[in-house]
């Protein structure tokens, strides 16, 4: 199985890698075309410019799981992306969701667009819990620019980390340059502020080839995570998705395990496997069944 994965590795890594030559990632906000460019225009103007720092002097994020025989209940629920991403999710539940995430120290609170103002004003003294949100959520088609523009929009209203959706279409096309490019115009409106970009595959729709060509086109565009599901596809998070998105991202990438996680079992066999992000609704559940099993 891992002389088969490390062949499949490197033959897509050098299909990419040649789609790519041709065609390289746009480099700059300026290169996108018109819906980027106001980046540059909000910056100047002051909207995100307090949050701005040089790119030296950002944090390197987290990207190995963390060992399982010295791991506590608190270490795990600081794995965990507590999420509500109903359509009907209501006001009093993002409340409850950030409540929870407060009071258990989870790593993030992870909501629709429209609650972001309203989670990270509620957990603006709470400066160990991100405020995460989606972007071309759950389909992945809209149009890079769109997709940057709802990075800054979330970015102005208190957002620090985004999961954007690839454009799943573009690469079961091998339109392998346009995914990188989509992915990258997420990343270039992200982390002048210090913004985490996670990106996911949605893995239950994709081949083998094509879930190490995702892995592979979110290395080279920049980002920082890979994320298995959005929740909302024919399938969630599984330990072999996790294992060959691990090995196709090594060391350089988080990982993030989401969709049908709802036990400490399940998020143990995640992290076990690569994850150390879980993206879960059950993120409570999961804490509690920790602190009696690690116990």
């Amino acid at each position: 199985m891992a002389d088969h994965t490390q062949a499949l590795i490197a033959r897509v890594t050098e299909e990419v890698l040649r789609a790519l030559e041709s065609a390289p990632i746009i480099e700059t906000a300026e290169d996108l075309s018109h819906g980027l460019r106001a980046r540059t225009v909000w910056v100047d103007g002051g909207v995100l410019a307090a949050h701005v720092r040089p790119a030296e002097n950002l944090p390197r994020r987290a990207t190995l799981p963390p060992s399982l025989d010295n791991l506590s209940a608190q270490g795990v629920a600081r794995l965990i992306d507590h999420t509500l991403l109903k359509p009907e999710a209501t006001t009093a539940q993002v409340i409850q969701l950030c409540t929870e995430a407060r009071e258990h120290g989870f790593a993030s609170v992870c909501i629709n667009p429209w609650y972001v103002r309203l989670a990270a004003d509620l957990l603006s003294d709470a400066d160990n819990v991100e405020i995460c949100t989606v972007v071309g959520f759950p389909l992945g088609a809209t149009l890079p620019e769109v997709k940057a523009y709802e990075t800054l929009q979330a970015i102005a209203n208190g957002a620090t980390e985004v999961d954007m959706v690839i454009n799943i279409g573009a690469l079961k096309s091998k339109r392998y340059a346009a995914v990188a490019r989509d992915i990258h115009a997420v990343v270039v409106a992200a982390h002048p502020a210090d913004v985490g970009v996670k990106v996911i595959i949605e893995a239950a729709l994709l081949s083998e080839e094509e879930k190490v060509a995702a892995c592979l086109l979110a290395k080279q565009a920049g980002a920082d995570f890979v994320k298995t599901s959005t929740g909302f596809g024919p399938g969630g998070a599984t330990a072999e998705d996790v294992a060959l998105m691990r090995a196709v991202v090594g060391d350089a990438l988080g990982v993030k395990a989401a969709g049908g996680v709802r036990s400490w079992e399940q998020a143990r066999a995640m992290i076990a496997a690569g994850a150390n992000r879980i993206g879960a609704s059950a993120g409570v559940r999961i804490v509690r069944e920790a602190a009696q099993r690690l116990s």
